[in-house]
């Protein structure tokens, strides 16, 4: 498998402080630059923005996936399963509300992977993902 490719990717949220508290503290991602109105995040070595949009609040839609109402846009990363379970386990010692609790999506199927949803303080809906072989994640 090639190296990823870290991607960057910006967000809206209401309120910084609010976004702090949860990508810093909850997730544990360290801060990067910052200014009174976004502040950068390493997600995993992955760039993620939060921008300050006074007000915002996600709209979500949902998408049936394996008898589940996926939340329309979401982002995340994958996970080695070994962070993914820590993580898991983190958010559910915190008292983190799930859109789709941790599971293991098409159990026994081609693409079986791990996965969760929720959502942080501004309504972004987030998924974290792993596969026990990565081979798994682009197949058909």
């Amino acid at each position: 498998m090639t190296a990823i490719t870290p991607f960057h990717i910006a967000f809206p949220v209401h309120d910084l402080a609010a976004a702090r508290a949860f990508y810093g503290g909850l997730l544990g991602c360290p801060e990067g630059r910052s200014s009174d109105e976004w502040i950068d995040y390493n997600l995993y070595g992955h760039q993620v923005v939060a921008h300050l949009k006074p007000g915002h609040q996600a709209e979500l839609h949902h998408n049936a996936v394996d008898s589940h109402a996926v939340p329309v846009p979401h982002f995340g990363v994958i996970l080695e399963l070994d962070q993914w379970h820590a993580l898991a386990d983190r958010l559910r010692a915190a008292g983190q509300q799930f859109i789709i609790e941790p599971y293991v999506r098409f159990a026994g199927q081609v693409g079986e992977q791990a996965t969760m949803f929720f959502l942080d303080p501004s309504g972004n809906a987030l998924e974290f993902k792993a596969f026990a072989d990565r081979s798994q994640l682009f197949a058909k």
